[in-house]
């Protein structure tokens, strides 16, 4: 069996995908994989690390706005599709996988043609343009939460929960304070803008770290791509914080040793953190990541800060707060649990058997 998995750009479209990897190697050992991914994202050192094939194909992105990038980003995903029909000519897959992300674009629609089944899986609360596109030719859909199946087709699409790479779940807060030098018996907060970083959370948290110190000890996953100008005089500052411009095989470490994580609103993260058990402060980007948190902030699972209302010492309050306040930690790490359940390696299986049969 030969599956085609597809996505990247940030590494939200990614773990998922490991995770079912994962799952289906576990069950079918002679399975084979490849991977289509973009040129410039962080996807590629990830997928490497797992073993699986990695290639490119031509992309473009659709804008919702008038721009001249969109006539070039049309030729993009035409030659894109030609490329992908000769892919899927050469490699002759069995499924094709996706969880968003526009590479897959061409691709899943070549796959279409030439009969290929596809599945996508929808994890955003709202489902983003990439999956709206690739629904029509999608002989499955799948979904993270129960709300997202009114967006598709019922006679196709099911809720699956989010699946989670079993590495996520194997981290040692041991093996935290020889990775990062921190102390297991102090606070740890870790704090992660996403597989490409974000230059706010960097902003927020080095502005908040003067109200930090001798509360906890930081650790900061701030992005290869982002600048680093905020970082270096922090890191030089306080030895508390522990800035990192990208993980890999660490971060399950990260996670272990961590007390509170702060993060953007990706739901691959926010499955992670749920996996977990951890009190969470959300700094969501505008858009679709709204919605992914608020109803998590509704029901108390996780702690909503606005980006455009907040700053460091808002920032340095909330930490501080939630450090202090037991109960509400514990009813933060169970209720996250309740509402993103994980997906089952079973219902993959069938996923899976039924799009091969």
């Amino acid at each position: 069996m030969k599956i085609i998995f597809s996505g990247g750009g940030t590494l939200g479209p990614v773990t998922p995908l490991l995770a079912i990897a994962d799952m289906i190697k576990e069950e079918r050992p002679d399975a084979s994989f490849l991977w289509v991914g973009t040129t410039r994202g962080p996807e590629r050192v990830l997928i490497e690390q797992h073993h699986i094939p990695f290639t490119t194909l031509s992309s473009g992105k659709f804008r919702r706005y008038l721009s001249i990038w969109n006539v070039v980003d049309l030729v993009r995903i035409v030659i894109g599709f030609f490329q992908s029909l000769a892919l899927l000519w050469r490699e002759n897959p069995d499924v094709c996988v996706s969880a968003g992300g526009f590479i897959s674009v061409p691709l899943h629609i070549a796959a279409w043609v030439l009969g290929i089944p596809t599945w996508i899986h929808q994890q955003d609360v709202r489902p983003g343009l990439a999956n709206k596109l690739m629904a029509p030719f999608a002989r499955r859909i799948t979904t993270a939460l129960e709300q997202s199946l009114l967006h598709f087709p019922k006679r196709k699409s099911i809720w699956l929960g989010n699946p989670v790479r079993k590495e996520v779940l194997s981290g040692s807060a041991v093996k935290a304070k020889e990775l990062f030098q921190v102390s297991i018996d102090h606070p740890v907060v870790f704090v992660t803008g996403g597989g490409t970083g974000s230059m706010k959370i960097n902003q927020l948290i080095t502005q908040a770290l003067p109200h930090l110190q001798g509360h906890c000890q930081v650790i900061h996953l701030t992005g290869k791509e982002r600048p680093q100008e905020l970082i270096a005089p922090a890191d030089r500052q306080f030895a508390f914080y522990h800035p990192y411009r990208f993980f890999t095989e660490e971060m399950p470490h990260a996670y272990a040793a961590s007390d509170i994580i702060i993060s953007r609103g990706g739901f691959g993260t926010l499955t992670e953190i749920a996996a977990l058990g951890k009190p969470a402060i959300i700094i969501p980007k505008e858009g679709h990541q709204d919605d992914n948190v608020s109803f998590l902030d509704h029901a108390g699972a996780v702690i909503l800060v606005k980006e455009q209302l907040s700053d460091g010492n808002h920032l340095a309050k909330t930490i501080k707060e939630l450090l202090q306040d037991t109960q509400k930690k514990m009813f933060m790490q169970r209720k996250i649990q309740e509402l993103l359940p994980l997906a089952k390696k079973e219902k993959v299986m069938e996923v899976v058997d039924y799009l091969v049969s």
